[in-house]
């Protein structure tokens, strides 16, 4: 390891530690368990650099729940047929107990994109289906932002190789952790400053959007054409942005671009179609649309994995319907790397996206300790499941349509088309 990528690694754990979570004093930390299995022992070495940061700024103790992506191509090659409910409580009772304490989650992905290619897809949707079920505990608090958490990424060969085919594998490394250090600004000269200035950016993009109070999104593409009613009390906000309900300013995601809402549970009409692919439990979504009526997915179509998307939005009876609106604009850092890294947190946050499933409470005004009735009733819609997928595109357009019907410009070829 260089002394310069040793100093970047640590730079980056800082701003995971300070940004990301905003730990305080006398917080304790778990890194925890993704859906099927906890943080990749190949993620290591930024573990421990975050673990060395959380403990400068005061936290009481961390804790790791250490997990290998290559079980779970073990447990579909060799496990009894019968056995795919099966999963490990204790990781969620365990995380549940800090959570109830009011301490602060990290998830750490970094995961090969193809590892249960060509597995049996009845299978994969059983164990996804499975973790999904089980993990609810742990999203009905990162869902109502109960406490302070984030997500953020590590490099690791396969993912790596993945991103970058054509270099040596030596080469591989370095250049995705390098994307990594670029797209959460860990190369400008105030890493700290730069993502503050981003995250008012953000914020006053949403700002404006709620000043307008739009009753619905209309998005046009090749392959797409889009309705998405909003509820009457729908809040934007810049994700770079978030209180917990424990009053800690927090950014849930690194990287973060966008600014996102909760569309209305039963008002999506048409056609989307996505502009990368969706790496959903290692196994890739590829060339896929869905048509939606009555805010309802009735038609599913993929080039690959249609198997596994059908499964997706059958999980439950909100699981084919949105969760989430969110906008980015094309020229973020991420899609300006004109990289696929086949990985949600990062693509994402290269284009506009929807997300199926769970709704955030927050996205409502007047949510606050609301009942899920009432929540359902307001529009907001549930579900076990909250999957990203992404639709925005250089030739992406986005309007607003105002009270009157109006249709009022917010994104053109892709960029925001208005100016703050």
């Amino acid at each position: 390891m260089s002394t310069e990528f040793a100093q970047k690694l640590q730079t980056y754990a800082d701003l995971i530690v300070k940004v990301g979570l905003n730990i305080q004093p006398g917080q304790r930390l778990v890194l925890g368990n993704i859906m099927n299995f906890g943080v990749n022992i190949q993620t290591a070495p930024l573990v421990r650099e975050i673990a060395k940061a959380a403990y400068k700024v005061g936290a009481r103790f961390v804790n790791v729940m250490w997990g290998d992506e290559e079980l779970q191509l073990i447990r579909l090659q060799h496990a009894p047929r019968d056995s795919f409910a099966e999963y490990p409580t204790w990781q969620v009772s365990g995380t549940v107990e800090y959570l109830e304490r009011e301490d602060a989650l990290l998830g750490i992905v970094g995961n090969d994109p193809d590892l249960l290619k060509g597995q049996d897809p009845e299978l994969v949707g059983m164990m996804q289906q499975t973790a999904t079920g089980y993990f609810q505990p742990i999203l009905s608090y990162t869902s109502r932002m109960a406490v302070n958490w984030s997500v953020a990424a590590a490099a690791v060969p396969s993912w790596a190789a993945k991103v970058f085919p054509d270099l040596a594998p030596e080469e591989q490394m370095s250049s995705l952790w390098e994307a990594i250090f670029a797209a959460c600004r860990v190369n400008q000269a105030d890493p700290i400053a730069a993502w503050q200035e981003h995250i008012d950016q953000l914020v006053a993009r949403g700002d404006y959007l709620n000043h307008k109070r739009y009753t619905a999104l209309n998005y046009r593409a090749p392959g797409t054409d889009l309705t998405v009613g909003l509820p009457t009390a729908h809040r934007w906000q810049g994700s770079g942005r978030v209180t917990s309900e424990n009053g800690i300013a927090f950014t849930p995601n690194m990287p973060t671009e966008e600014v996102f809402s909760l569309p209305h549970k039963e008002q999506t009409e048409g056609v989307v179609t996505a502009s990368k692919p969706l790496d959903y439990g290692g196994t890739l979504i590829e060339d896929f649309s869905l048509t939606f009526a009555g805010g309802r997915v009735v038609q599913v179509a993929a080039r690959k994995g249609e198997a596994l998307l059908r499964k997706l939005v059958e999980s439950d009876e909100g699981a084919g319907r949105l969760g989430e609106v969110a906008l980015v604009p094309h020229s973020s850092p991420i899609a300006h790397s004109a990289l696929l890294f086949y990985n949600t947190l990062f693509d994402e946050n290269a284009a506009s996206h929807l997300a199926l499933g769970q709704a955030y409470k927050l996205s409502l005004v007047g949510s606050e300790g609301m009942a899920d009735d009432e929540f359902a009733a307001a529009g907001g819609n549930q579900s076990m499941i909250h999957v990203d997928f992404m639709i925005g595109s250089a030739a992406m357009a986005v309007d607003g349509v105002t009270d009157d019907g109006a249709l009022e410009p917010i994104m053109r070829s892709g960029e925001w088309a208005f100016d703050l």
